[in-house]
């Protein structure tokens, strides 16, 4: 056999046999990134709803600025938190470098960007098909934001499964800021960088097939979110609850 069919092989076997050490990686990772979206959606879910119906000056600027955030890369945010909770750095103080929490810091901040400019787009797109009913019957900007949010809860739900999988899919800023130790802050991604260099590949190969699952897993349940929703919405004439909300 080759060396690829070997090691699939011997990962398969670390899969089936629940291998301790393949699953701690594994939930780590999924700790770590579950955490990571649950602080950054509340956050983003929040900031993009507001900005979906907000009117200020210097909001176009708050917008681009948010969208360059989306292809920021993972290093530099690694980086970014690296030096603000290093010894010398101004949060150094917390003695949270290479601990769960800086990952988590590292993972929400990519996710955010991503949370918020998405959800400010579609509820600015339920903006324009609601928002001229909702003034005339009174709503504030506040009661708009949650009132549409609320009713493209279907589309922002994709929005969050999107997010968890940016943020367990990555790894230059967790490589950074955990420092990849065996047992503490060793996550999928920098287990399968650290055991290719060191020529262990059915491991590697193991978390790579787990996270491939991971990641196929949510984008099948994106689509089926999709589909229930256009199935929803074909049943039945779509309309915020103005009345009794208002």
């Amino acid at each position: 056999m080759t060396t690829f069919t070997d090691s699939a092989y011997t990962a398969l076997q670390l899969i089936t046999s629940l291998d301790s050490g393949l699953l701690t990686i594994v939930g780590r990772s999924l700790s770590v990134s579950a955490t990571a979206c649950a602080f950054a959606c509340v956050l983003g879910l929040i900031l993009g709803a507001w900005l979906g119906v907000a009117r200020f000056a210097g909001r176009g600027a708050v917008l681009t600025v948010l969208n360059t955030f989306l292809a920021l890369p993972s290093v530099v945010v690694g980086l970014v938190v690296y030096l603000l909770l290093s010894r010398t750095g101004p949060l150094g103080y917390l003695g949270w470098l290479f601990s769960f929490k800086a990952m988590v810091i590292a993972q929400g901040l990519l996710v955010l960007p991503v949370v918020t400019v998405l959800t400010r787009q579609v509820v600015e797109d339920a903006e324009s098909l609601h928002g001229e009913q909702l003034r005339s019957l009174g709503a504030s900007p506040l009661m708009r934001s949650l009132l549409l949010a609320w009713d493209e809860r279907y589309a922002l739900l994709t929005v969050l499964i999107a997010s968890f999988g940016r943020a367990i899919s990555e790894v230059g800023a967790v490589m950074i800021v955990g420092g990849n130790i065996d047992g503490f802050t060793r996550v999928m991604t920098t287990a399968i960088a650290l055991e290719t260099s060191k020529g262990d590949l059915p491991l590697a190969l193991g978390l790579g097939l787990i996270l491939l699952s991971v990641v196929l897993f949510l984008n099948v349940l994106i689509a089926l979110v999709r589909r229930w929703r256009e199935g929803r919405e074909a049943g039945s004439v779509p309309a915020l609850p103005l009345g009794a909300a208002v």
